[in-house]
């Protein structure tokens, strides 16, 4: 089983940027932690601060499902959103570190939401491993 992890733009800069709301472990902390969750999955893991970057990689990806941070653009890429629908071929699953329902108002509202399977959000890394569980679950017939 192969998957494909996307993250958007400033989550190269986790450890760094406001820990006190996305904690104090870096993206590649987070990466180990998932890959080490799930030993028996071919994780791919991509970041981009660039929307077209991460327009290209769903586009391309041969991947079986996708588990999908897009940060900021979650809130505003039609782009991307409309790249998820171009790949009805492949489930994705939606996550994020804290929970954008309980932040700013320009927060709430997720173009992707919709159009992934389920959204885990509000628990740091833990939103991951939640995800990741869930797609795999999906993937072996075992989720609707």
């Amino acid at each position: 089983m192969n998957i494909l992890i996307i993250n958007g733009p400033n989550l190269n800069m986790l450890g760094k940027r406001q820990p006190e709301l996305y904690g104090g472990e870096t993206l590649n902390e987070i990466n180990d932690c998932i890959q080490r969750s799930f030993p028996e999955v071919d994780f791919e893991f991509f970041q981009s601060n660039h929307e077209g970057g991460i327009i290209d990689k769903i586009q391309t990806t041969a991947a079986q499902g996708v588990v999908i941070n897009a940060a900021a653009y979650t809130h505003y890429s039609i782009a991307i959103r409309d790249a998820i629908l171009s790949r009805a071929d492949i489930p994705f699953v939606e996550t994020h570190l804290t929970n954008p329902k309980e932040r700013e108002p320009f927060r709430r509202i997720s173009l992707i939401e919709d159009v992934c399977k389920k959204t885990f959000a509000g628990k740091k890394k833990e939103s991951y491993i939640e995800a990741c569980r869930y797609l795999i679950e999906y993937l072996k017939g075992e989720k609707k």
